[in-house]
């Protein structure tokens, strides 16, 4: 799924966001500081275009939603021209969509090592390059890449989800090194084990929960509240010099043996 949220005032002093989401996810766009209110997208796409249209109401933003698979090229292609044409031109793209699947690498299916790397990874490089034809044009523009722990660590059973968010890693410096001298400044976002509802039975799991609590320096699980500071910052101009870098919001785990 996509969301293109329009948050500027009246003299446009504020960006426009393209967030991109799974459709099976609740929308928490505060988790990325743009709105502070929740969605859960419970239209189903149309069977013709695989497109579906939200119904979204922020109060003091003007929300444009649609939903599509963002492992298809070409329908992102075509939906990021149309939003981007219709709000004027995109400032911050977040490429948050994500997906996971877990097998033994000796059993990993080739099905879904693709179908994981097509939504992890090439999606974020169809939407940039798309989008930023545009912010390059501009002479300005963001882009956050939500990267993970496994951008830098891994665990067993998840080998396409981790080579993805590697790879993303590295395609986030790659835009830095191409892009920057245009104005476009490319980071990944990396949380920790966050808190969230998808997250509601590793987190009542008394076993698992202490593991991640012995294995945190902070000590705790982060909260959607956690990875807002840095992303607003991330697509703010206080962010302007700060270019091809991954910002880890781990409580530790990344630093510490």
């Amino acid at each position: 799924m996509a969301i293109a949220i329009d948050v500027r005032d009246r003299d446009k002093s504020k960006p426009t966001v393209f967030v991109t989401m799974d459709t099976n996810l609740r929308i928490r766009a505060d988790a990325l500081g743009v709105i502070s209110q929740t969605y859960e997208n419970t239209q189903a796409p149309d069977p013709e275009t695989n497109i579906s249209v939200l119904e979204l109401e922020v109060p003091g933003a003007d929300v444009r939603g649609c939903a599509f698979d963002v492992a298809d090229s070409d329908t992102i292609i075509a939906q990021a021209r149309r939003l981007d044409a219709d709000l004027g031109g995109i400032d911050v793209l977040v490429n948050n969509a994500g997906m996971q699947f877990r097998s033994p690498l000796t059993d990993f299916p080739l099905d879904a090592w693709r179908q994981v790397l097509n939504v992890n990874l090439t999606s974020c490089f169809v939407l940039a390059q798309e989008l930023a034809r545009g912010m390059l044009a501009r002479g300005h523009g963001k882009i956050i890449n939500v990267c993970s722990l496994q951008t830098q660590l891994v665990r067993a059973s998840t080998s396409a989800y981790a080579a993805a968010k590697s790879g993303l890693g590295s395609l986030t410096r790659t835009m830095c090194a191409e892009w920057a001298e245009g104005g476009i400044q490319a980071n990944g976002l990396a949380p920790g084990y966050i808190g969230t509802d998808l997250n509601t039975v590793l987190v009542e799991d008394e076993e698992f929960s202490a593991w991640v609590r012995g294995r945190t320096p902070a000590r705790r699980w982060g909260t959607p509240e956690d990875l807002a500071g840095p992303a607003v910052w991330l697509a703010s101009s206080a962010s302007d010099f700060v270019n091809g870098q991954v910002i880890y919001v781990d409580g530790g785990i990344t630093a510490v043996l």
